[in-house]
């Protein structure tokens, strides 16, 4: 009997949860321009004026430039800090660690008013730059938890082995732990780049006149006619965001399994 209240439980939680979300492509398709039942009938022309969009493709390309760059971003310094945090030991790591994992647990927009406070006070106009820079401050504390487990998970008898052989600091992390912790670097750029791609009180704040995705779609639910075009869209981007935090769970399972570390637990 509790078994079933669990389950029922779950069912609901889950129907809450997603039912917003099956109804996207269900009004994408529908050749109606008000959003409501009955559906009047099957059509694709929401998604061919959403690639004649001209605006829409700026600030799609806009988005594809703040989401790689801030991924890549994010998941260089989140090398560093993930290696120095499980391989040594200095003063003030508990507090340094902290410091840098901080963005996690505050609210965007205190973030965001922050950067935006900070960015013009020192004369630095607001771009596409300033918001990479948010969003790599955003994501960092994400990549330095995948790359955390990933380099935890490490035998270390592998590194000394190689200096035992020969290899210096810099060829052995090259060469050995690198390709190791491989899986976890791909998965730390997939879940940063989902992160900046659907990211939008940073970009409300630090873009400028530069749209981006989550600001162009804000800006569109005044006008009641282009919300089929909205609705397109969102289904295209469920379907990269389902897709991509896919393979960023398909290759943590891959580090997991190739350390021969016992899964715990992830994205999906």
């Amino acid at each position: 009997m509790k078994f079933t209240g669990l389950r029922v439980y779950a069912i609901l939680y889950l129907l809450f949860l997603y039912a917003p979300i099956l109804l996207l492509p269900l009004f994408a398709f529908n050749s109606g321009t008000i959003i409501a039942f009955p559906l009047r009938g099957f059509t694709t022309d929401w998604f061919a004026e959403m690639l004649g969009n001209q605006t829409l493709r700026r600030a799609f390309t806009n988005s594809m430039i703040i989401a790689v760059s801030s991924a890549v971003l994010a998941t260089a310094l989140g090398i560093f800090a993930a290696r120095a945090s499980t391989r040594f030991s200095f003063p003030g790591k508990t507090g340094i660690m902290g410091l840098i994992m901080l963005p996690l647990v505050l609210p965007e927009i205190i973030v965001a008013m922050s950067l935006l406070v900070v960015l013009l006070a020192i004369g630095v106009q607001l771009s596409v730059f300033t918001v990479i820079l948010g969003h790599t401050l955003i994501c960092m504390p994400y990549a330095i938890a995948i790359l955390s487990t990933a380099f935890n998970s490490l035998d270390k008898s592998l590194e000394e082995a190689a200096y035992d052989l020969g290899e210096t600091r810099w060829s052995a992390f090259r060469l050995v732990i690198l390709p190791l912790v491989m899986p976890g670097i791909v998965s730390s750029l997939l879940m940063s780049f989902t992160i900046s791609l659907d990211e939008f009180i940073i970009a409300f704040f630090l873009a400028g006149n530069e749209p981006t995705l989550p600001t162009y779609i804000f800006s569109q639910l005044r006008f009641p006619q282009s919300i089929p075009v909205i609705m397109a869209l969102g289904t295209v981007l469920v379907a990269m965001s389902i897709l991509l935090l896919t393979a960023a769970e398909y290759y943590r399972r891959r580090g997991v399994a190739r350390t021969g570390q016992k899964d715990t637990g992830g994205f999906i």
